[in-house]
């Protein structure tokens, strides 16, 4: 058997074809339930780019098909998507805060930037309580955060 870890989170692997991993954490992206679709694909990429590279090994190794084709790593643990109103996207940004879980976040007006820069300045720009929240994304001990967005449903 052959396993492996990373930081917070082991996973035991069978076989390659079937694999039977248990991580002790969670990767979460929770989506206010009014985007359209562009928007919610846009949103999971930017806030999965924060969750994978926030701390050193959450990728796995390159990829490589049978012909030698070398393709880049991805996370090595699955991502839950979840879609909620928008108190419910209030409520978990603040228990994450309160629980001390690094989050990452996307705002409405993050919709109308152009670049890295300008994104930061429209986040700066707003009190942290009227941030106009349309997705969130966090890693953390699988209990902590299911507490965290609890009430958050299945995106569908």
């Amino acid at each position: 058997m052959l396993g492996f870890m990373q930081e917070n989170s082991t996973a035991v692997i069978d076989s390659p074809s079937s694999a039977t991993v248990r991580f002790d954490t969670k990767v979460v992206v929770v989506l206010a339930d009014d985007l359209l679709p562009w928007q919610e694909l846009n949103v999971t990429a930017f806030l999965m780019s924060a969750i994978a590279t926030s701390a050193p090994d959450l990728t796995g190794e390159p990829y490589q098909d049978r012909d030698g084709n070398g393709y880049l790593p991805m996370l090595r643990q699955p991502v839950l998507v979840l879609t909620a109103g928008q108190e419910l996207l209030a409520a978990a940004r603040e228990r994450s805060l309160a629980r001390e879980i690094p989050i990452a976040l996307y705002t409405r007006d993050l919709f109308s930037t152009g670049h890295d820069e300008a994104n930061r300045a429209a986040v700066a720009a707003v009190a942290a309580q009227d941030l106009d929240l349309v997705g969130i994304a966090l890693r953390g001990p699988r209990n902590v955060v299911d507490r965290i967005v609890k009430g958050a449903r299945m995106h569908a």
